[in-house]
């Protein structure tokens, strides 16, 4: 039977032939985006096992010498850089991961991307901050991104142990990165979901494609004696091998475009491409996984000519769907709003409770669909007033599935993009936009800690630098907390670009580098009266160091200035808006990653819609053929198939945006106790223009409405 059914499969002609290709294109497709989907968390996961090694944990005992280790941040243009001092106590102390051994005193190995950096800028602006002997490259095993900036600077136990939040380590694996995970697994869940969902959608579609055309061939063969057995086997070998060559084209694209895949920033960061890789359970999963459920999805299709042959020229209608298909998608929001008053404590108890909610809800969504389809149809032939509404509400009637099958995926990528907008919409305006402009402001500052002592020759080195304009001490307050600024600083002092005092007033309560936390520098601002004696002033413990630069080269190089004089710094000197900058940068991939989740998913149901409409005019050949010979005009037949894709599409794409705006509100309140900020104008749009994609996508199949439909195709079926 095997050897029949692959002569079946290829000797059907030029409409068989061409079958075959489209469903293996379809299938190459979904199969490249699944493997991209799998090897996308594979990436993320090495991403965030890289970034963990950067952050070892203290151990106590052991018989190695302990490696001190401090981890602290700077800032270059906005970005931020990773430096790392460690020391070694003893000739047993651990290596770094990435490096072969431990970094001396004057000692340094940087990252490729900052070794590029340091080579390409300026020694005053970056070079100077780390003197001593470049060793060479830290290897990838110690890098998140082939951008990471990281040095690793050696030092004395005595110089690295005087640091703030220094660690003592015996051993550098087993760590965990100091990252939020629930949210990583959540986001890395929901996005699988969202791809994974309509991929295979898109690839079960595909493997429909001329379903009614075989079905009536199996059933003539069921008619001329063919068991039940042996049509399952020949369906189930050509479909398997249109999904398997599909699947193996799918592979191919995958590892063809897997280096420039990698170096799109999914997360805010490249991958490297080796991180993008499939383990054998991944390659063995998708390359047997797609065939079988192509042959699946053949066997299930054929239930109607293996209960009786002759159902299928019958065509008796299908019974209709229950509401009790929206079980998953009450039970997927009533686990989110379980979240609303227990909220687990751990990482993976939020993971075990907010992933399968988010899931069943998509899962809901699907499985209530066609359900939805009739609800929609009934009402649209109890208002119909013209003929082509009455036969396409009628025919969605009698079988919502089929109809909702075609939209299927637009429900699916509709919800997606309204989770994923409204989640990072409404984080966003929670936590505020990096300020424009800030980065280039030139208002440098930087707070000192354990009252630690101020070169005498501070001030003067930063006049030095061209471009910088009044440099000066903030001093402690003595009078700090309460309601009062933490510096004093004299009136005369104050630059016009930060404020002034009130007239009178000689001595000021200024906040700590003359600018107030997530505020701009302003020349309007009065600040309050201090009772501190002028003569008192250079008697107090400095505060802060504010410098008013001319441009990002300049707040460079008086950066560079002010960690030479503090080479134990905890935070580095900063301008408003490099704190802003790292959560914009990691927002930003946040959001490129749902954007790929959005365009991808519209992407894909834009292509299911294609293929499930062009199927369903090939299922509906012979009774087009029929109204048309009855004399229904094309135009007609026309709307009815508009209407009958229009109807559905709407209906589910009300509900998905509905159900996506109530699971956004859910997790946002659950998680993060934010209440949900409706999308603008730009969701709108985005909605709009894929529902209009949609309408395209339909209007495009339409002309071949007139070719399949004619009296030749009445009479040879």
């Amino acid at each position: 039977m095997i050897a029949l059914a692959l002569r079946l499969a290829v000797a059907g002609g030029r409409e068989a032939l061409v079958r075959l290709a489209a469903i293996a294109a379809a299938v190459a497709i979904g199969t490249g985006l699944l493997l991209t989907t799998v090897a996308g968390g594979h990436a993320t996961n090495a991403q965030l096992g890289r970034y963990a090694s950067m952050y070892p944990q203290e151990t106590a005992g052991g018989a190695a010498d302990p490696l001190l280790w401090s981890t602290r941040f700077d800032y270059f243009h906005g970005t931020q850089l990773q430096r790392v001092d460690v020391a070694a106590t003893g000739p047993t102390a651990p290596t770094p991961v990435g490096v072969p051994d431990v970094p001396g005193p004057g000692e340094y190995y940087a990252s490729p991307a900052l070794r590029k950096l340091l080579a390409s800028t300026p020694a005053d602006q970056l070079g100077d901050r780390y003197p001593g002997r470049d060793l060479g490259a830290i290897g990838p095993a110690a890098l998140t991104s082939p951008d990471t900036l990281l040095i690793l600077v050696g030092g004395t136990p005595d110089q690295v142990g005087a640091l703030e939040r220094v660690r003592k380590v015996t051993r550098v694996d087993g760590n965990r990165a100091p990252l939020p995970e629930t949210a990583i697994d959540l986001v890395l869940g929901v996005v699988a979901g969202g791809l994974l969902f309509p991929v295979l959608i898109f690839i079960g579609t595909a493997t429909r494609l001329g379903a009614a055309r075989r079905e009536q061939r199996f059933a003539a063969m069921r008619l001329v004696g063919a068991t039940p057995r042996q049509i399952s086997v020949v369906a189930a070998v050509e479909a398997t091998l249109a999904a398997a060559a599909g699947a193996a084209a799918g592979f191919a694209l995958f590892l063809a475009f897997r280096g420039q895949l990698a170096a799109i920033p999914f997360t805010g960061m490249p991958y490297f491409p080796d991180d993008l890789s499939l383990g054998a359970p991944d390659v063995v999963l998708v390359a047997l996984g797609v065939p079988a459920g192509a042959a699946v999805a053949a066997w299930i299709a054929l239930r109607r000519v293996r209960i009786s042959p002759l159902g299928v020229t019958r065509r008796v209608t299908p019974r209709p769907p229950r509401a009790y298909r929206l079980i998953p998608l009450v039970l997927g929001l009533a686990g989110l709003g379980l979240a609303l008053g227990y909220r687990p404590e751990t990482a993976d108890g939020q993971t075990a409770l907010f992933l399968p909610a988010l899931l069943l809800v998509m899962t809901g969504l699907v499985a209530g669909g066609p359900w939805l389809t009739m609800v929609g149809a009934r009402a649209m032939a109890a208002r119909a007033s013209r003929p082509a509404a009455l036969i396409a509400a009628r025919r969605l009637a009698d079988n919502p599935a089929a109809g909702f099958r075609a939209v299927s995926g637009v429900m699916l990528a509709l919800f997606v993009t309204t989770v994923a907008v409204g989640v990072m919409g409404t984080i966003a305006a929670e936590r505020g936009p990096a300020p424009r402009g800030s980065l280039e402001a030139g208002r440098l500052s930087f707070n000192l800690v354990n009252d630690a002592p101020v070169p005498a020759t501070l001030l003067t080195d930063l006049a030095a630098v061209p471009g910088v304009r009044d440099p000066l001490v903030v001093r402690q307050n003595p009078a700090r907390g309460g309601g009062h600024e933490s510096g004093v600083i004299a009136c005369a002092d104050i630059p016009p670009a930060y404020g002034r005092c009130a007239p009178g007033v000689a001595v000021a309560e200024v906040a700590s580098g003359l600018i107030p936390w997530q505020e701009s520098a302003s020349a309007d601002r009065i600040w309050p009266a201090s009772p501190v004696d002028p003569a008192a002033l250079p008697g107090l413990p400095v505060d802060s160091v504010a410098v008013d630069a001319d441009g990002p080269a300049t707040v460079e190089r008086a950066r560079t200035v002010i960690e030479a004089a503090f080479p134990a710094f905890v935070v580095a000197p900063n301008v408003p808006g490099d704190f802003e900058a790292d959560f914009a940068n990691t927002m930003r991939g946040w959001q490129r990653l749902a954007d790929v989740v959005v365009v991808s998913s519209l992407a894909l149901a834009g292509c299911s819609l294609a293929v499930a409409v062009a199927a369903g005019l090939s299922e509906r050949k012979r009774p087009f053929s029929l109204l048309r010979l009855s004399g229904a005009p094309v135009r007609l037949l026309r709307r009815v198939v508009a209407l009958e894709s229009l109807v559905p599409m709407l209906t589910v794409a009300a509900v998905a945006v509905g159900m996506g705006l109530v699971a956004a509100h859910l997790f946002l309140r659950a998680q993060m106790h934010y209440d949900l900020r409706l999308p603008g104008a730009g969701f709108a749009a985005v909605v709009a223009v894929g529902l209009l994609g949609c309408l395209a996508v339909i209007a495009a199949t339409l002309p071949l409405l007139e070719r399949v439909t004619g009296p030749q195709t009445a009479r040879s079926e």
